[in-house]
């Protein structure tokens, strides 16, 4: 007899005992289903966290692409730790202030003090999910200070933010018993009660508002990079541009595609009836915003310039992505229209305003994450389903009363009310944080650190050596010939020019931010010169060890240097130390 064919004697069931029976069978048949909607839902938030994960490379590539190619180390690394202190923090303290319950129901309203360091914790997918969110909270400040932010200040911000300033915000706003999302009750227990809350389904204020309200705070402390602005009295200067067009486009596309997933898992739930289409919906919801903003910039950019931007076209259009964090999932299509184009404009103002107050940000972090983020806040309150624009259209329409409307201006102050708290908690942490490294001299690097790079300086690697796309054949190396005898080079006395190699050394490298390095008799006053190495980037082609150092820099050489100024000294005083290196 087959598996599947057994009869009641083999399932030995007293028909008497029927009934207890098929109970059992339906608490095994509850069970399975228990099991397997956690298991589901645990699959679906990893899943979403995994993509929202990704971003972080998408943030690395934009970032990256945005700045000079002198930086871009600096600001790749500083993505690449958002990730490993955002955990470290989040695990230990974050979570537990953002999620952990309280006794006492007044400390609840504000903070959690339960669960710290994952103690009697079990739920991992929710904590890797929400440690995601802390993580894309933290990065977003990065971009605003980028070229010019001491490495002590990057790591002190990160961890604060990842672990204090966004997860209190959480609780306020997304777990049970915070205070913005019990909200307030308009008019009382006899004339139809309405309880306002927090909307904001994926972040668009504890997440994105946070970041971008940091972001301007450091970047007006920080001031302008170098050459940014003209000078009093000066001619308007040149755009800072960044090194890689590509890079900046694919980091755009990689956050598009993390925004999908940014606001999609937001459901968090996708088991129960009609779960799955309210996360197509917000993914739709999130598509369309982006893409409304970005055409809005777009057209009126072709409008007033003349020109197709590129880079400018995807800030528009993540600034657009972001006011959608809000909303998503309580707004129809059409919604989107309203809740694009105004954060297009909006973006498109703040970005301009920046410019105005000679705020340098060299990513627009505040233009698309605070405007992005206020204006999603906002706009979902008069769009969502339960909005003024529904009210409005209900007295018009006849099928509504006008309270419907007063509840609807009720939420949107609420919601208002809750953008200023976001506002003040974000700057009540990070100003006096800022203001403490600045005066300790942690908060931006000097002068000719900036100027000359952060990568060597600061990490002693560069994103592109110059070694690395040399062709292997020194300008001074030892060659054979066809009959076994070695010649040298002389490719100098074919160029006018000097090789910088050789200029440094006439110079002596005496401009340093750092004095005294090196050791001995050879000790020189620079901080990016070893004179037993090429080491700076100018050097590359020329990476290798001097055999022996030159005992000290003949003074008619530098005479020669200062003397004719642009143009290089005689050949025969740079000749005859070639005999010194290999």
């Amino acid at each position: 007899m087959g598996a599947h064919h057994l009869d009641r004697q083999e399932l030995d069931i007293d028909p008497s005992n029927l009934t207890a029976a098929l109970i059992y069978l339906q608490n095994e048949i509850d069970d399975i289903r228990q099991d397997f909607t956690a298991n589901e839902n645990a699959f679906f938030l990893c899943s979403m966290a995994l993509i929202i994960f990704l971003m972080q490379c998408g943030f690395a590539f934009l970032e990256a692409g945005a700045v000079r190619s002198k930086n871009t180390t600096n600001i790749l690394i500083k993505n690449l730790l958002d990730s490993c202190i955002a955990i470290v923090g989040y695990w230990a303290i974050g979570y537990a202030l953002g999620y952990g319950q309280s006794s006492n129901s007044t400390v609840n309203l504000f903070v959690g003090s339960s669960n710290f360091f994952l103690a009697g914790f079990s739920d991992y997918p929710k904590f890797f999910f929400q440690y995601v969110f802390a993580a894309t909270s933290a990065t977003i400040v990065s971009g605003a200070v980028a070229e010019r932010c001491e490495f002590a200040c990057y790591i002190t911000y990160c961890t604060v933010i990842s672990a204090l300033v966004y997860p209190i915000l959480t609780h306020w706003g997304w777990a049970e018993g915070g205070w913005m999302k019990l909200g307030i009750t308009v008019g009382n227990q006899t004339d139809d009660p309405y309880h306002t809350t927090y909307l904001d389904f994926a972040g668009a204020g504890v997440v994105h508002l946070c970041g971008g309200t940091i972001s301007f705070l450091a970047a007006y402390l920080m001031g302008p990079r170098i050459g940014r602005f003209p000078e009093e009295g000066q001619e308007e200067s040149p755009d800072i541009k960044g090194h890689s067009v590509p890079f900046a486009a694919l980091g755009g596309f990689i956050l598009m595609f993390g925004f999908l997933a940014f606001n999609g898992g937001s459901m968090a739930d996708i088991v129960k009836p009609g779960e799955g289409n309210i996360v197509a919906l917000a993914m739709v919801n999130t598509i369309l915003c982006g893409a409304f903003a970005a055409l809005t910039y777009l057209l009126w950019h072709y409008a007033t310039h003349g020109k197709w931007t590129l880079l400018l076209t995807i800030n528009a259009c993540l600034a657009g992505m972001v006011s959608s964090c809000a909303g998503c999932n309580h707004m129809e299509p059409w919604g989107s229209v309203f809740t694009g184009i105004g954060s297009g404009l909006i973006y498109l103002a703040l970005s301009t305003l920046m410019i105005k107050l000679k705020i340098d940000d060299p990513l627009d972090a505040f233009a698309v994450h605070a405007g992005g983020g206020s204006w999603g806040l906002i706009s979902t309150a008069i769009i969502s389903h339960d909005g003024i624009a529904y009210g409005i259209a209900n007295v018009m329409s006849g099928k509504g009363a006008e309270p419907s409307v007063g509840r609807a201006f009720a939420q949107l102050g609420w919601q208002c009310v809750c953008v200023i708290a976001i506002v003040l908690w974000s700057l009540l942490w990070m100003t006096p944080i800022f203001l403490f490294l600045k005066k300790i001299n942690r908060f931006r690097v000097t002068a000719e650190v900036e100027t000359k790079g952060l990568d060597i300086y600061k990490h002693g690697e560069a994103a592109y050596p110059l070694h690395a796309y040399g062709h292997g054949w020194d300008d001074f190396e030892q060659i054979k010939t066809q009959r076994g005898h070695s010649q040298r080079t002389r490719t100098m006395s074919a160029h006018t020019e000097m090789n910088l190699e050789q200029l440094a050394e006439a110079y002596g490298r005496r401009t340093s931010v750092q004095h005294g390095v090196g050791f001995g008799k050879h000790r020189k006053a620079s901080a990016y010169h070893n004179p037993s190495f090429f080491e700076h980037p100018e050097f590359h082609n020329n990476a290798k060890q001097k055999k022996n150092v030159p005992k000290q820099l003949r003074r008619e050489d530098i005479e020669t240097v200062e003397t004719y100024n642009d143009s290089p000294p005689p050949l025969d005083h740079i000749e005859e130390n070639e005999e010194n290196w290999t």
